[in-house]
C-alpha cells in the first residue's frame, strides 16, 4: 500500500472564526518542522504550489501584483484573477482569491514554523474549508519532509476522511455542517 493509500488526516484542530459584521474568516494554525524560508517558498512557488495547494497560480506568489490562480479538482476551470497585496519574505503573504482574502503568516518556532492561515469563507461552507485547509497543511508537512502525497483537493478529498473532518470542524467552530451529495440522511 503507498503512502497515499495510508494516509489519513488526525483530528480537527488549531481552528477558529474572527467574525466582522456578516464576514466570517476561519483561522487556521499548524506548527511545521520545517524553517519559514521552506514554507515560504511552499507557500509562493508555482512548482510547490501543484504539489499540495487547492489552486494553481501563474506566477510566483512571493512579489505584490496580480495572478491568475485556477482552483484545482474543479470539474471546469475555474481561473481568478487574484492580486498579492503584501509578500514579505518568510513572514507575511496576503492575495485576493476571487472574492475571498487569504492571509499567511509565518513565525519561526524552533527550527519550524508556526503557520497561520486567514481565510474569509461564507458562513455555511466554514467548516468545509477547514476540513479542506486541513488535508492541505498535512500534504504540505509531508512534501516538505521529502514524504510527498500529492494534491489531495476537490472530490478526491472525499476519499481521506473529508466528511469527518468536516463534522468535527462543524463542531469545534460551532457551525452546521452543509450537507454533500450522496450523504447519508
Amino acid at each position: 500500500m503507498s503512502k497515499r493509500e495510508q494516509y489519513a488526516p488526525g483530528g480537527a484542530t488549531g481552528a477558529k472564526i474572527e467574525k466582522d459584521g456578516e464576514k466570517w474568516t476561519l483561522v487556521l494554525v499548524r506548527d511545521l518542522r520545517h524553517p519559514p524560508a521552506r514554507v515560504w517558498e511552499a507557500l509562493t512557488e508555482p512548482e510547490h504550489l501543484r504539489e499540495w495547494a487547492p489552486f494553481d497560480s501563474d506566477r510566483s506568489l512571493g512579489t505584490v501584483g496580480t495572478a491568475k490562480l485556477t482552483a484545482a479538482g474543479s470539474p471546469k476551470p475555474q481561473v481568478s484573477e487574484s492580486r498579492v497585496k503584501r509578500a514579505d519574505p518568510h513572514k507575511v503573504l496576503e492575495f485576493s482569491w476571487g472574492a475571498q482574502d487569504v492571509r499567511w503568516e509565518l513565525e519561526p518556532l524552533g527550527n519550524g514554523t508556526r503557520l497561520t492561515l486567514w481565510h474569509n469563507i461564507e458562513r455555511g461552507f466554514i467548516s468545509w474549508g477547514a476540513a479542506g485547509w486541513h488535508i492541505c497543511f498535512d500534504v504540505l508537512d509531508r512534501l516538505l519532509a521529502g514524504e510527498p502525497l500529492g494534491r489531495i483537493v476537490g472530490g478526491e478529498a472525499t476519499k481521506f476522511d473529508w466528511q469527518r473532518l468536516t463534522a468535527e470542524y462543524a463542531e469545534q467552530l460551532g457551525v452546521v455542517a452543509p450537507r454533500w451529495k450522496g450523504a447519508p440522511s
